[in-house]
């Protein structure tokens, strides 16, 4: 919602993907394709929230949205506006999917051939994630399901219902509880040395 917000979001992505602290020319430039697509998603983000842009910002969106699309299809991901929170950090380039209508919350860890996805015939009923969420390899989530925050998601598992106890790991098909161990150690936590040091975007 503002440039304070933007920074807060580029800078827990950058820790997250632990990148080295470039400026914004240099991200664009150099071939990191995930910090590159994750920068343009956050640029996108911004631009998208600004109430009536003078005509400049609304070109700079039309360009930074055409660069994002194009960034989509090559890294093969299918992630829209306003789904993530900071502090995202994707692994690898490879399919992933997720609804527009599913909310995911800070430091997310995602990997390859992950849906989060609605229910069928059911197109508004996507998962909430909490914070600290680490998802692995091939996983699937879908419907209108809640998952609490410090969960780690086994690689391949299939949930369909809600998991509400917090810093469990959660695995198979269906997913069910496996262990007490969480995402603790599996992700980077970045937006809680931000908030100490910046505060709350």
């Amino acid at each position: 919602m503002s440039e304070y917000d933007l920074s807060f979001y580029l800078e827990a992505d950058r820790l997250a993907l632990r990148r080295p602290p470039w400026p914004l020319w240099k991200v664009l430039l150099r071939g990191d394709v995930i910090w590159q697509f994750q920068t343009a998603l956050r640029i996108c983000e911004y631009l998208d929230r600004l109430p009536r842009p003078p005509l400049s910002v609304k070109m700079g969106r039309r360009v930074f949205r055409w660069w994002l699309e194009r960034q989509k299809v090559k890294l093969a991901f299918s992630i829209p506006l306003h789904v993530f929170g900071p502090g995202l950090s994707i692994a690898h380039y490879g399919t992933i999917v997720v609804n527009e209508n599913a909310r995911i919350g800070a430091n997310c860890r995602i990997h390859v051939d992950v849906n989060i996805g609605s229910a069928a015939g059911a197109p508004l009923e996507a998962p909430t994630l909490g914070d600290n969420i680490y998802i692995g390899p091939g996983a699937k989530l879908y419907g209108a399901i809640h998952i609490a925050s410090g969960i780690a998601i086994g690689a391949n598992s299939v949930v369909n219902k809600d998991f509400l106890e917090a810093n469990i790991s959660i695995a198979g098909v269906p997913a069910r509880k496996i262990s007490e161990g969480g995402s603790h150690g599996l992700l980077i936590r970045a937006t809680e040395g931000l908030t100490a040091t910046r505060g709350k975007p």
